[in-house]
């Protein structure tokens, strides 16, 4: 059942991702400024993650050890989410947001498939079988066929 659960919030935040693009392109539009958009969005998120960190951590009793991860972690995944979020910003209006999608997915994929077979930042090897790479070309074509029709 826990599984079950997991795995509709996996498919619950791939929506809100699909949601976001478009929103995030609308205020860009209003702003006339895309990278505005992007900022505003990662603004807003930054102060509600920092409401639930702060709830999480005084309820719960938790502190924060900030000297434990490497230095670079505290940077990077922002920098990647920052360009993201650009991305979506410049290109829903260009390609539309399924194409979007579908090409995002496919990226995710590949970049997935790459993280497991190197085993980085702790992530458990797994070897890319022919099952992959099949899946991995199907995803591809499906992601250029909403494209291109």
């Amino acid at each position: 059942m826990a599984g079950a659960l997991w795995s509709l919030l996996g498919v619950l935040a791939g929506a809100f991702i699909a949601i976001q693009a478009p929103i995030n392109a609308q205020l860009a539009r209003g702003l006339g400024v895309p990278v505005a958009a992007a900022a505003i969005s990662f603004l807003s998120g930054a102060i509600v993650l920092g409401v639930i960190t702060l709830l999480t951590t005084r309820t719960q009793g938790l502190v924060i050890d900030w000297k434990a991860p490497a230095p670079w972690l505290f940077v990077v995944g922002g920098v990647l989410g920052a360009v993201y979020v650009t991305s979506t910003v410049l290109l829903t209006p260009r390609i539309g947001a399924a194409a979007l999608m579908a090409f995002l997915v496919a990226g995710q994929l590949l970049a997935g498939m790459l993280v497991d077979k190197a085993g980085i930042l702790g992530v458990a090897v797994r070897e890319i079988s022919m099952g992959r790479i099949v899946g991995a070309v199907l995803l591809l074509a499906g992601a250029l066929m909403i494209r291109i029709y």
